[in-house]
This record gives structure tokens, C-alpha cells and sequence, in this order.
């Protein structure tokens, strides 16, 4: 087969496979957030007191963790927790004397003993709550 002929054929190939594909729906639910975790953790490195409680997708807010100052952390265990498997979460920050912030992404819970950490960067009025990778 010389090469116009087999261009012509890889091309026909190609847009009979996305002829058969569906269409994927601008308004389809969100999938299911990454990584997948059992333990949510916040590290305070701000220089303020802090608690934070984990919060879902439709703005549930758990019970929130003791204040605690600069260089600790807090963890919550979702399977302690009246959430469901699957449920996404992200930590909502309050600082003391300060403004509350969301964490700027969702994890989802699974019962698998790992734990997502965020940190906590900033100062009372201008902060960031960021998951760690």
C-alpha cells in the first residue's frame, strides 16, 4: 500500500472511532476526588492559632478540631465520623482572630488508613490551606 493510501486509511480509521464515542455531558456529576484517603491532617505553618473541621461538597461541616498554635498538627479519622465511604471532603480553616478558608481541593473519603495532609500558610487575614502532593 503506498503512503497516500495508507494516510487516507488511518484517517478514515480515526474519525469512524470518534463517530462511535459518546458525548460526555458539560453538567455531568463531579467524579469521585484523588487521592483517596481515610485520615485528613492539617499542619499548622501560619503564623496564627487555627482549627479546622472537615467540610463536604454540600456544606456539611463536621465538629472542629481544638485551637492549636504554629508547628502542629491535627488529624481527623473520617471513619470515625458519620460520613459515608466515598463522601469528598476538604478541610474549612478558621483562624483566631482571622478569617476562615476552604482547603483548595477535595479528597475522598475511603476506609484504607491513609491520610491526606494539607498545610496552612499565611497570616490571619491572608492565608492558604493547600493538600499536599
Amino acid at each position: 500500500m503506498n503512503r497516500t493510501r495508507r494516510r487516507s486509511a488511518t484517517v478514515l480509521a480515526c474519525a469512524t472511532a470518534m463517530a462511535v464515542l459518546p458525548a460526555v455531558s458539560a453538567a455531568a456529576a463531579p467524579a469521585q476526588a484523588r487521592p483517596c484517603v481515610q485520615k485528613v491532617a492539617v499542619v499548622n505553618n501560619a503564623g496564627f492559632v487555627l482549627s479546622w473541621a472537615p467540610a463536604t461538597r454540600d456544606g456539611e461541616h463536621l465538629a472542629p478540631t481544638d485551637d492549636y498554635p504554629i508547628n502542629q498538627t491535627r488529624t481527623v479519622d473520617l471513619s470515625a465520623t458519620s460520613l459515608p465511604q466515598g463522601t469528598d471532603v476538604r478541610p474549612y480553616v478558621e483562624a483566631v482572630g482571622g478569617v476562615s478558608e476552604f482547603g483548595t481541593s477535595y479528597v475522598s473519603y475511603c476506609d484504607n488508613g491513609q491520610t491526606a495532609t494539607y498545610t496552612v500558610t499565611g497570616t490571619t487575614l491572608d492565608y492558604s490551606v493547600t493538600l499536599l502532593t
